[in-house]
C-alpha cells in the first residue's frame, strides 16, 4: 500500500515559489515510452511538464487516466499497411493508492473509481494520478470506460470526461484538496462544475486551450449531458440555460474559459487566434500566451548536448552520424532498406491528420520523383504517426505513402511512432519537416525536441516557429500564405515552395556549404534552449496562471 501518497505528499520539500498545490488534470501523458496512456503531442507536453515540475521542486500533482489498452498499438497487415492492435496493459510499478471514490454516471448512482499512483523516483516526475474504473463491483460496462484513450464512442466519451473530471476533484479531495485546479484541455471540464458547487472558487481555477478552430472543440448537448452526470449534480432547466451557447448546446471550451480566473493559449500566434475565437461570447477569461515546450533532459541526447556546449563541429558530426545509424537500424529492420548515414535525413513525423498533410511531395509526382533521383544532393525521406484509429482519411494518407514507398529505396514509412521512436527520429534526423496548412497547429513541439538534437526545422510558420524563426539563420520556412485561399490552392503553392526551398537552399547549403550548415545546427539549439524547454514553461505556469 503507498500509504504516504495516500495524502498529498512529495519527496521534496517545494521551492518557495512553487508551493502552491496545484493539480494538472490531462486525458493523456507520455512520460516514458513503457507507460502507453499518451497519443501525441497533448500527451508529450503533459509529460513535459510532469517531469520538469519534479526538476523544479514543484507542489505539484498530474491527474490522469490508466488507460487499460493504452490509445493503440501501431502494427502492419499483411500488405504492409497499417493495423490497430489493441493489447491489454498492466504496469506492475504503478500502486495502488487505496483511494476509491464513486461518481454517479448515467443511471448508476455510483461507478467505482479507483487511483494508482506513479511515484515520482519510478521516471522523475511529479506524483502522478491514474484513475480506473476497471474495479471489482463495477458493473461490465462501467469497467469498460477506461479502455481506451479517446473511444469513438460518443456516450464513453462523455463518461471518460466525467471519471477524469469529478473522479480526479474527489482523489485530489482525498489527498487533502488542491490550491489550484489546472485543465489541459477541456476533457476534464465535469472537474469544474462539480468543484464550483463544492465551494472552490473562480481564483482556483486555471484552463489551458489547445485547439486553434472552433471544430475542434467539444460540443455536445446540455440536456444529454446533465442525463449523464456531466456537472455533477443534476441541473435544473434554468440552470442549465446559463451554461449553454449555440442552441442548448455545453461547449467545452467556453465552459471551462468561464469558470477560469485565467486561461492561456500555447504559442504568442495561439492567442490571439483564440482571443478572436471567443470574443463575442460573454464572461470568457483573458487568454494569455504561454508557448509549450518540451523537457531538455529526457529529450536532448547528452552526446550531442557536451559537443554543442564545447561549439565541436567533429565531435557533433561523428555522433550524428552514430544517431541516424541507430535510426537506420529500425529503418533496415522495419522497410528492409539500407540507408546512408553520408546522405541528408529528411523526417515528417507526428500524428497523421489530414491537415498535417503528410504526403506533401506527392502532390507533384514530376518534382518529387526527381528530388529522388538526384545524383549530386541525394536525399532521404522517412515518414512516420499515428492516426487516430478510426480517422479512415489519415489511415489512407498512412497507407498510401506506404505503398508509394516500397518501389523506392530512400524512402521509408515507420510504424509504431511513440516515444522511443519519436526519440529515434529527433536525433538521427537532418531536417524536421512540419507542413500543417497555416494557422491549424496551435504549437506543435516536435520541432523543438528536433532542434535540441542538431535536425533543422523546414517548416510552415505556424503555431511555435514564428516565435523561433530566423529563415535561414537557424531553421527554413516555407512563405506565409493567405490562410483564407481555397485548399487546393494553398496544397499547390505550399507544395512549389516547398521544393524550391529544398532545391535552392536546403540541399546546396547541406552537401556544399558544410559550415554554414554547421551555424545553422548552433543556432537552431542556441534559440531553442532555453526558451522552448519546459523549466521556462512550468516556472511560467506558476508566476503567470497559478499565483497571479
Amino acid at each position: 500500500m503507498a500509504s504516504e501518497y495516500s495524502k498529498w505528499h512529495h519527496p521534496y520539500k517545494p521551492a518557495k515559489k512553487f508551493d502552491k498545490k496545484v493539480a494538472y488534470f490531462s486525458m493523456e501523458f507520455g512520460i516514458h515510452q513503457a507507460l502507453k496512456i499518451y497519443s501525441g503531442g497533448l500527451g508529450f507536453l503533459a509529460g513535459s511538464h510532469m517531469r520538469s515540475g519534479y526538476e523544479l521542486k514543484q507542489n505539484m500533482i498530474g491527474i490522469g487516466m490508466l488507460w487499460k489498452y493504452g490509445y493503440y498499438d501501431q502494427g502492419r497487415n499483411e500488405d504492409q499497411t497499417m493495423r490497430a492492435n489493441f493489447v491489454e496493459k498492466s504496469y506492475s510499478f504503478l500502486e495502488d493508492t487505496g483511494i476509491e471514490v464513486e461518481v454517479p454516471l448515467h443511471d448508476n448512482p455510483g461507478v467505482k473509481v479507483r487511483a494508482y499512483v506513479l511515484k515520482p523516483e519510478i521516471f522523475g516526475c511529479v506524483p502522478m494520478y491514474f484513475l480506473s474504473t476497471d474495479v471489482e463491483g463495477n458493473d461490465h460496462l462501467s469497467k469498460t470506460i477506461t479502455n481506451h484513450l479517446y473511444d469513438s464512442n460518443e456516450l464513453t466519451r462523455v463518461s471518460q470526461s466525467i471519471i477524469l473530471g469529478i473522479g480526479g476533484a474527489k482523489v485530489v479531495e482525498a489527498l487533502g484538496g488542491a490550491d489550484i485546479y489546472h485543465l489541459n484541455e477541456g476533457h476534464a471540464l465535469p472537474a469544474f462544475y462539480y468543484l464550483r458547487d463544492k465551494g472552490v472558487t473562480k481564483d482556483q481555477m486555471v484552463f489551458t486551450t489547445h485547439t486553434p478552430e472552433k471544430a475542434g472543440n467539444e460540443e455536445r448537448d446540455g440536456r444529454h449531458l446533465n442525463r449523464c452526470g456531466f456537472f455533477g449534480r443534476t441541473l435544473s432547466e434554468q440552470e442549465l440555460r446559463k451554461e449553454m451557447v449555440n442552441d442548448g448546446m455545453i461547449n467545452y471550451t467556453v465552459s471551462a474559459l468561464r469558470m477560469s480566473k485565467r486561461s492561456n493559449a500555447v504559442s504568442k500566434l495561439h492567442a490571439v487566434v483564440s482571443n478572436d475565437m471567443w470574443k463575442d461570447y460573454e464572461g470568457i477569461s483573458e487568454i494569455i500566451p504561454i508557448t509549450n515546450a518540451q523537457n531538455q533532459n529526457f529529450w536532448q541526447d547528452d552526446e550531442i548536448k557536451e559537443a554543442w556546449e564545447k561549439k565541436s563541429a567533429p565531435k557533433f558530426k561523428k555522433r550524428k552520424k552514430e544517431l541516424k545509424q541507430e535510426l537506420f537500424e529500425e529503418v533496415l529492420e522495419q522497410t528492409k532498406k539500407i540507408f546512408d548515414p553520408n546522405v541528408i535525413t529528411i523526417v515528417w513525423a507526428r500524428r497523421f491528420a489530414g491537415y498535417k498533410r503528410a504526403d506533401m511531395f506527392l502532390y507533384d509526382l514530376e518534382r518529387f520523383e526527381k528530388l529522388l533521383s538526384n545524383k549530386k544532393y541525394p536525399i532521404q525521406i522517412i515518414w512516420a504517426g499515428k492516426p487516430y484509429p478510426k480517422d479512415y482519411y489519415a489511415i489512407d494518407i498512412f497507407n498510401h505513402l506506404v505503398n508509394y514507398s516500397k518501389k523506392s529505396k530512400n524512402l521509408a514509412v515507420l510504424t509504431g511512432y511513440e516515444m522511443d521512436l519519436s526519440r529515434l527520429l529527433k536525433e538521427g534526423s537532418d531536417i524536421w519537416l512540419n507542413t500543417p496548412r497555416i494557422t491549424r497547429e496551435a504549437s506543435g513541439t516536435s520541432g523543438m525536441t528536433a532542434a535540441f538534437n542538431g535536425s533543422v526545422n523546414l517548416s510552415i510558420n505556424d503555431g511555435w516557429i514564428p516565435e523561433f524563426e530566423k529563415n535561414g539563420k537557424n531553421c527554413f520556412v516555407l512563405p506565409a500564405l493567405d490562410h483564407k485561399l481555397p485548399v487546393w490552392e494553398q496544397d499547390e503553392q505550399d507544395c512549389a515552395n516547398l521544393f524550391d526551398i529544398l532545391e535552392n537552399e536546403v540541399l546546396p547549403t547541406y552537401y556544399g556549404k558544410k559550415k554554414k550548415w554547421q551555424e545553422i545546427v548552433w543556432n537552431s539549439i542556441d534559440d531553442v534552449i532555453p526558451e522552448f524547454t519546459s523549466a521556462r514553461m512550468a516556472t511560467q505556469y506558476y508566476k503567470e496562471m497559478y499565483n497571479k
